[in-house]
Order: C-alpha cells, then sequence, then structure tokens
C-alpha cells in the first residue's frame, strides 16, 4: 500500500491494539458503502510524501464528504472536480502574497510531491456526515504521525489553520520547527486571520533560510505542458 520510509514505522502502528480496533471499524464502514476517500487512498498522504522529504505540513480536519471529492489529502479534490469554498480561500490567499494566478482545478498532487504532507486528521468520512468517524482511533494515529515528523532533526514547517489543527501544536517541537498558526480558510472564518497570514512566503522564507528548496505553491491549469 505505502512503499516508501513510511512503510516501518506504518507497520508498527498498524499492530497496535487502538489501531486494530480501528480498522475493523473502518473495514465494516467501507462494507456498508457511502464512505471517502475510496479505500485505496486513505493513506495517500503517506504515499505521495515520503517522510525524509516533508518540508511543509498542513493539517486538515476530515476528507470532502461528498462522492468523488476526496482522494486522500486534505484540502485537495480530484481533477476535474469543483474547488471547495476553503481551497478557493487558500487559492486567494496565495494570489495576494505570491502572485499565483487562480488555478481551475484542486488538486494538490503538486505541493504533495514536493514535500507538503497534506494530513487530515481524521482520515475517512461517511456521505454527508462531516466528522462521522471522529472519536474512533484516527486521532491517536495521526497524532502520532505528527509527533513522529517533529522527531526529525531537518527543519519543518507547520500550517495549523483552525482550532482542530491549532490543537495539535503541542505535540510539534518549536526549538526544531516553524509552527504558523491562522484561522481556518473557511469562508466562515477566513476574514478573520486567515486572509493577510501571510503563511505561505513566510515558509518559503523559513526552508530558503535552512538550505532547502521553495515550494512552488503554483497549481497549474489543467493541460498545462512545461
Amino acid at each position: 500500500m505505502v512503499h516508501n520510509d513510511w512503510y516501518d514505522w506504518l507497520q508498527k502502528e498498524f499492530k497496535e491494539d487502538y489501531f486494530v480496533r480501528l480498522a475493523a471499524f473502518v473495514h465494516e464502514a467501507y462494507e456498508k458503502g457511502g464512505v471517502y476517500p475510496p479505500k485505496q487512498q486513505v493513506f495517500a498522504a503517506f504515499e505521495n510524501t515520503d517522510y525524509a522529504k516533508i518540508k511543509v505540513v498542513i493539517l486538515g480536519q476530515d476528507p470532502y464528504h461528498q462522492k468523488g471529492q476526496a482522494h486522500g489529502m486534505c484540502f485537495s479534490v480530484n481533477p476535474g472536480v469543483k474547488i471547495p469554498p476553503s481551497l478557493e480561500n487558500i487559492f486567494q490567499e496565495l494570489h495576494s502574497e505570491l502572485g499565483c494566478y487562480i488555478p481551475d482545478n484542486g488538486y494538490l498532487m503538486p505541493w504533495a510531491k514536493q514535500g507538503v504532507f497534506l494530513l487530515n486528521t481524521v482520515m475517512t468520512v461517511e456521505d454527508s456526515h462531516p466528522l462521522a468517524h471522529a472519536g474512533r482511533g484516527w486521532e491517536t494515529f495521526t497524532d502520532r504521525a505528527i509527533r513522529h515528523i517533529s522527531d526529525r532533526e531537518t527543519p519543518v514547517v507547520f500550517l495549523l489553520w483552525g482550532r482542530n489543527a491549532r490543537s495539535k501544536a503541542a505535540l510539534i517541537d518549536r526549538s526544531k520547527h516553524l509552527v504558523l498558526e491562522a484561522a481556518h480558510p473557511s469562508p466562515l472564518s477566513a476574514y478573520h486571520g486567515f486572509f493577510g497570514c501571510g503563511h505561505f512566503a513566510r515558509a518559503n522564507a523559513f526552508l530558503a533560510e535552512h538550505g532547502m528548496e521553495p515550494v512552488d505553491w503554483q497549481i497549474r491549469n489543467r493541460g498545462y505542458v512545461q
């Protein structure tokens, strides 16, 4: 399923009692149907961003809960899916900060491939029922993943937007890593501290200061040929 440098850590977690119980619950939920993302994409964040290559961590709450949207990476949607409002606001902030144009899609795989780890703190959801799988064990798993990233010596930027993500700040070693906090990009809160936060520019400045390649935050339009 995941065949990169996350593999050994994941295999260890999968054997823990809490995860055995979680896996049984998730398996039963998928058997009943109406659970997202597709089963084979639940661990897409881990599959598409190697542990050793992580530069930036962005935390989401749980996957999009409408059919065809979620594919295992927070805030990202499949190609051809309408860009959700929170992601529209993320793109607007990128436009204001860095001059990025607003793309015609919300597929964030190019970020993941550059070392942006897009983790939902609850990794599955039921159709039209946000947070339906909260409190079942995903939080234990993702908290451990956050701590595992914090244990790295190489500095990482953590972007924590909204109450849920900001509650994870205590898991991160600030003596090594940069933690940036702001309001959630949701239309309900974006004007209360997300817009104007400057997180993308600050993240790239931090990476450059530590000798790492900044992230190219521009998501290209579909059909773009370099």
